[in-house]
């Protein structure tokens, strides 16, 4: 290698792309291309990036394997970065494999570091975990270890872990004060804010008042009858009912426990499970049946007893009923709050994220662009959707996992 390849390449670790620019901006031999597309993704400039280092990949050859493989890794960030989920991940897995063959270990770490970061991103967190494992036995350069740190605090903050979280935000704050890398520092802060941010509200009593992670964590873990409206179930001492699948009964589960130890009427019953402002006979015998599949989902936890006015959640053992709400509670929130990360997002990756179809994707966004929430940008199979940060509204770190839409 000579020692202008090896200046652009120090340049780049170290965060300064122009810096790396200055050597090789004028040459197209393969590793200069390889270089020059690093250097333009990390300016922002992806589709050079991605040309750049596609033309490095042909150049290499069929005999220098690794280098082609170093350059699909770099695809595979610049395919996470512009939120291009449908990347192939086969490909990463053949480049893993092919690093680890010829003993390049540190290529090998950021493959799987590149993996894990994109099984987060579409709240895969098991799979997440298990792509990490071993990472920490390994001595990484501190870019890298402030990475997988992030990845780490991040699959804390969606498991409602919020010390687990603290800790890993903590290691990734020390180690990119090691890197100095600006950006880096800027991104540890960012996800930092969102231990800071409130994740849920709690409704108990008529009455509602934010909560941090640190005070979701004791709540889900306490006695108390918790009617989860972020993940759509009912938790009570370590027993979860999910009715994710079930909206009516979750509807009447949430409606009794906002009023509880008070009972709701029929009407406001049949308003809340079916939205029916006018009830006739039909009406109030399906909610006679519905209630009684209510009664079978929470039995050892809760009863519902029927009162003169309609009914109200009953206690099996002395304890209180609360409810967790979103921060923020409107249409389409899920996909409001993937494209608060700022990044432009296909319908594709949206719909790969949320775990639900293109089709559901693009009507949600259309009513959002009608209600001047989102903007598309590009044409066809090129167009993107973004969205301004909005205040007090959740990130993508909060959702839930896995993400239901609406």
């Amino acid at each position: 290698m000579d020692s202008l390849i090896t200046a652009a390449a120090h340049a780049l670790a170290g965060g300064d792309p122009l810096g790396a620019l200055n050597f090789v901006a004028l040459r197209n031999d393969a590793p200069a291309l390889a270089l020059r597309g690093i250097a333009m993704a990390q300016l922002g400039d992806l589709t050079r990036a991605k040309t750049l280092l596609k033309s490095a990949a042909r150049a290499f050859g069929a005999k220098e394997a690794m280098a082609r493989a170093r350059c699909a890794v770099a695809e595979a960030e610049i395919a996470l970065i512009s939120r291009n989920l449908t990347w192939p991940t086969k490909a990463l897995e053949r480049a893993r494999i092919t690093l680890e063959e010829h003993g390049d270990r540190a290529n090998v770490a950021y493959a799987r570091y590149l993996k894990a970061r994109r099984l987060l991103l579409v709240g895969r967190l098991r799979e997440a975990e298990e792509a990490l494992v071993g990472l920490e036995s390994i001595s990484l350069a501190p870019a890298l270890h402030t990475g997988c740190e992030l990845v780490s605090a991040g699959i804390a903050i969606r498991r409602i872990r919020a010390k687990a979280a603290r800790a890993a935000l903590a290691r990734a704050d020390e180690a990119a004060r090691m890197a100095a890398i600006p950006a880096l520092m800027a991104e540890v802060e960012a996800v930092a804010l969102v231990l800071d941010t409130p994740a849920a509200r709690l409704i108990t009593k008529g009455e509602a008042r934010p909560l941090l992670l640190d005070e979701v964590e004791p709540l889900l873990a306490s006695d108390a009858l918790v009617v989860d409206a972020c993940r759509f179930a009912v938790r009570c001492a370590g027993k979860v009912v999910p009715l994710e699948t079930r909206p009516v009964l979750f509807a009447l589960a949430r409606a009794l426990a906002e009023a509880w130890p008070a009972d709701v009427s029929r009407e406001t019953l049949l308003l809340r499970a079916f939205r029916a402002r006018y009830a006739d006979e039909s009406h109030r015998a399906r909610l006679r049946v519905e209630i009684g599949r209510l009664r079978k989902a929470l039995r050892g936890m809760a009863d519902v007893k029927a009162t003169a006015a309609g009914f109200r959640l009953a206690l099996n053992r002395t304890g209180e009923v609360v409810v967790l709400a979103p921060p923020v509670e409107e249409e389409h929130a899920s996909v409001l709050a993937l494209l608060a990360d700022g990044e432009s997002w296909s319908s594709t990756a949206l719909a790969l994220a949320l775990g639900v179809s293109q089709r559901t994707v693009q009507r949600a966004l259309e009513t959002l662009v009608e209600e001047g929430k989102v903007q598309a940008v590009g044409q066809a199979r090129a167009r993107r959707w973004m969205t301004p940060p909005v205040p007090g509204f959740p990130t993508t770190l909060l959702l839930p996992a896995p993400i239901s839409i609406g």
